[in-house]
């Protein structure tokens, strides 16, 4: 789902999207980014690492980061628990799970259905914003799985994942 906007030359392709909710509001991803979605189980905390990171779970032998998604995008509140989620989602650097309020469905969207992210939000605004979809009234907002975490994160992670492979002791496995 690189570059939502038509390129010149280029065929735009619909989308299969799974869409899920955080504070109230609709989000998306790329279902081929998506693993697998799980009922939140035991996150065991890792010292020092940023507020957004809640942890790693133990996936059948895998340390996998979980990102609480609300921190991420600094929303307030919390969700009903009882319907909160991770997506086993797939970027650059690995798996990640990212805990969402609820997952609501997976949809089809057509291409022309998408619109860039607006500019009138400033920079920085959007980063993680990858287009708009629009679906009869609703409004989906598409995530970039590749900018939820920056380089750093993204390295940091690695190193923590490294850590886990090499017998970081993980309670419970999933």
């Amino acid at each position: 789902m690189n570059g939502l906007v038509k390129k010149s030359g280029e065929a735009m392709q619909d989308l299969q999207l799974v869409a899920f909710c955080l504070q109230g509001e609709e989000f998306a991803v790329d279902i081929q980014k998506v693993r697998e979605v799980l009922k939140v189980t035991q996150i065991t905390p890792l010292p020092q690492s940023p507020e957004f990171i809640e942890g790693v779970i133990n996936l059948r032998g895998e340390v996998l980061p979980v990102v609480d998604l609300r921190k991420r995008f600094r929303l307030a509140g919390t969700g009903d628990s009882g319907k909160a989620r991770i997506i086993i989602v797939e970027i650059e650097e690995g798996l990640v799970g990212l805990i969402v309020d609820s997952v609501t469905e997976v949809l089809h969207l057509a291409a022309t259905a998408v619109e860039p992210p607006p500019r009138r939000l400033g920079v920085g605004k959007t980063e993680f914003i990858q287009g708009v979809g629009k679906l009869g009234d609703r409004l989906l907002i598409i995530l970039d799985l590749e900018k939820i975490l920056s380089v750093d994160e993204q390295l940091g992670l690695e190193q923590l994942q490294l850590a886990g492979a090499a017998g970081l002791a993980l309670p419970g496995e999933v």
